[in-house]
């Protein structure tokens, strides 16, 4: 993500900083200790991070005692931005939604966004989006990736409870920025903490891996990279 603002003096109310994903062997040794058990993995990152972007929740939705088991390994005041299926964000099975809702209220106070992906590929549908959030509780937050060209200027009319990812301006009481440019050298994420700052909202700041197969795009896992960032904020 490039942030092209300029900040103000700092008033960020809270931020939560965190990986997309949490699941890979391969930080054994650079972020996870080396003889860390998979089943230990989260556990050691809530130790470390504010937040993480569930992406597997987009291919299956899980059943509600992992979503127990997720709250369960997880401090107080840790936040789960959870993707939605791609059977509501791609193929518009909306009907889908109660069941998901139900999954999401399982996580309690660490329920952060939902994060609802539009398919590269398609076009801008108000009416698909005006009936997904009008069809999710209201209290939820939901952070939109939506990709094609043809949704430029929607983040005016969203409700409050909504945002476009990496939108760092409007009404919306929060943020969503997800930050994919890697490698981050130090400047970079100064200048990057500057900007979230400035915000005077609730931020979520997740890491994506971008094309990287190992999940540490520049030499570093994405999650070192997120608690390098932390620490400047």
């Amino acid at each position: 993500m490039t942030c092209s603002v300029t900040a103000t003096p700092p008033s960020v109310t809270r931020a939560y900083v965190g990986a997309s994903g949490f699941s890979y062997p391969e930080w054994r040794g650079s972020f996870y200790p080396a003889d860390a058990k998979p089943p230990e993995f989260l556990g050691h990152y809530g130790q470390r991070l504010s937040a993480v972007e569930l992406n597997n929740t987009f291919y299956r939705l899980p059943a509600e005692e992992q979503f127990h088991r997720w709250a369960d390994a997880t401090p107080e005041g840790f936040r789960f931005a959870v993707k939605a299926p791609r059977s509501i964000s791609h193929f518009g099975r909306l009907d889908q939604l109660g069941t998901l809702g139900e999954r999401l209220a399982v996580l309690g106070p660490r329920l952060g966004p939902l994060l609802v992906r539009a398919h590269d590929e398609r076009p801008r549908d108000d009416g698909f989006l005006q009936l997904l959030l009008d069809s999710l509780d209201p209290t939820f937050l939901v952070a939109l990736d939506l990709r094609h060209p043809s949704w430029e200027g929607v983040e005016a009319g969203l409700p409050p409870n909504a945002v476009r990812v990496n939108q760092l301006e409007g009404a919306a009481r929060f943020r969503y920025l997800r930050f994919s440019d890697h490698p981050y050298d130090d400047d970079a994420l100064a200048r990057a903490a500057e900007t979230v700052r400035g915000l005077g909202v609730e931020t979520y700041c997740l890491f994506s891996k971008g094309e990287a197969d190992d999940h540490s795009p520049g030499g570093e896992p994405t999650a070192v990279t997120a608690e390098r960032f932390a620490r400047l904020l």
